[in-house]
């Protein structure tokens, strides 16, 4: 339920009447998050962590999606010589073994999930059907949506920003290595300052880099807000969900 007269402020009554800023929330994680210090491939430590903190939140009543990357094994971009779509399919299978890898983390913290490929590889996972996505997270499961759009020369980004559409969530969580939007690149200009708020047309129009131009546009004409922060204390994915103040807001 909610309080009365009160926007975004949810009371789980069956799991004992915590309060939430955001009930249903898309979490993005790029791939090399998962790969902690290590920069390629998993940290299952770095996973357990993150785990723990979206079961903590789980537990707590919100309805979590998530998208991850793939960048810890393979970037479509990376085949320079190959053909690009050859090379995106490579990619999005990549996001796959990150979001079983993720999936088991949470089975492992008591949390029920699911996840779903946008193409079909129903041996391993289920394929993306909206309905069933948006059933699954009133049950109390977390979904992980893999292979991005399912379609090529679209990147994770976008396909959080569609999913996040799609399932009707009430914000974006972009989990970075950086903990917000800079000015500049902090980690070559000691003078970069971070944002506290943006709108969408501030990032296009300046090129911040916070999502490509095609999944910012997406948020920004489905009115859905993006919250970037740094995963770099994984307690930062429970903090956003409750609506305190870190990283940048856009919207």
């Amino acid at each position: 339920m909610t309080y009365p007269g009160i926007a975004n402020i949810y009371v789980n009554s069956e799991r004992g009447g915590l309060i939430l800023m955001y009930k249903r929330v898309m979490i993005k994680i790029s791939g090399e998050a998962l790969a902690g210090e290590t920069g390629f491939g998993l940290d299952f430590d770095t996973i357990g962590d993150i785990a723990k903190t979206i079961a903590k939140c789980s537990n707590e009543g919100a309805e979590i999606a998530m998208v991850v990357g793939g960048g810890n094994f393979w970037r479509g971009r990376s085949g320079k010589d190959m053909d690009r779509t050859r090379a995106d399919h490579m990619g999005m299978l990549a996001t796959v073994i990150n979001a079983l890898a993720l999936g088991d983390a949470l089975e492992g913290a008591g949390i029920p999930t699911r996840v779903q490929t946008g193409i079909e590889m129903q041996k391993i996972a289920e394929p993306y059907i909206r309905g069933k996505a948006v059933r699954h997270l009133e049950k109390g499961r977390v979904v992980i949506f893999g292979c991005g759009t399912g379609n090529p020369f679209f990147s994770t980004d976008t396909a959080a920003a569609l999913r996040a559409a799609e399932i009707g969530a009430e914000i974006i969580l972009l989990a970075k290595k950086v903990d917000g939007v800079y000015d500049k690149d902090p980690n070559l200009y000691s003078d970069a300052k971070m944002f506290d708020k943006l709108t969408y047309i501030d990032v296009l129009n300046r090129g911040l880099g916070v999502m490509d131009s095609t999944a910012t546009s997406l948020c920004m004409d489905n009115h859905i807000p993006i919250k970037v922060f740094g995963l770099s204390d994984p307690e930062n994915i429970y903090r956003a969900i409750n609506g305190e103040k870190i990283g940048t807001m856009v919207e």
